[in-house]
């Protein structure tokens, strides 16, 4: 008796998946999860609200970046959907006319909860390290921690885990610094 063929998650297949659930394609599976709960979704956007003045719009820093909330990204066969993502502009000039990016960003930030914590720190880690993105941030809302990961030779790096209520000065975002406590709604 002949084994059938696993089939390969599509495009179309994440275009099914219904429109309150975040779906992506990882190494070939369809995978799927609620969106984020409140707590996840403070985390995320406070964290946006804190970049974007100083890195996207220059105010009060550098400038040179574009910083995105859930950007679909297609990375070779991969469909992702990061909680945050960040290209220097000097990569990505203008904004694609797709709905999602080819252009692998330079940062990215996975908010961890129980249901997508194995998943960030393993194969979406992977990816992003096989695909060159610079610098990874896992912000832990539970733990409240933000752990900053830098790509060396294909490997991510622990460079610093910021806790509580640290002053976070960290690459790529060093210029700026501010309070891991904004994150948390307090």
């Amino acid at each position: 008796m002949a084994a059938t063929a696993e089939h390969l998650a599509t495009y179309e297949d994440l275009r099914k998946v219904p429109e309150n659930r975040i779906a992506e394609i990882i190494d070939g599976r369809l995978e799927t999860q609620p969106r984020p709960a409140p707590k996840h979704a403070l985390a995320a956007s406070s964290l946006g609200g804190t970049l974007i003045p100083s890195f996207q719009r220059g105010r009060g820093g550098p400038g040179g970046w574009w910083i995105l909330d859930e950007p679909e990204l297609h990375l070779g066969n991969h469909v992702l959907v990061p909680d945050l993502a960040g290209w220097r502009k000097e990569r990505l000039p203008v904004m694609p006319e797709t709905a999602w990016f080819e252009v692998v960003p330079d940062w990215i930030c996975e908010v961890l909860s129980p249901a997508t914590a194995q998943r960030d720190r393993g194969a979406k880690r992977r990816i992003y390290a096989d695909f060159g993105v610079a610098h990874l941030w896992l912000v832990d809302p539970d733990q409240r921690t933000l752990e900053v990961f830098e790509r060396r030779e294909g490997r991510w790096l622990l460079l610093d885990t910021f806790a509580g209520d640290d002053e976070v000065k960290a690459p790529p975002f060093a210029a700026v610094p501010f309070s891991l406590a904004s994150l948390w709604g307090g």
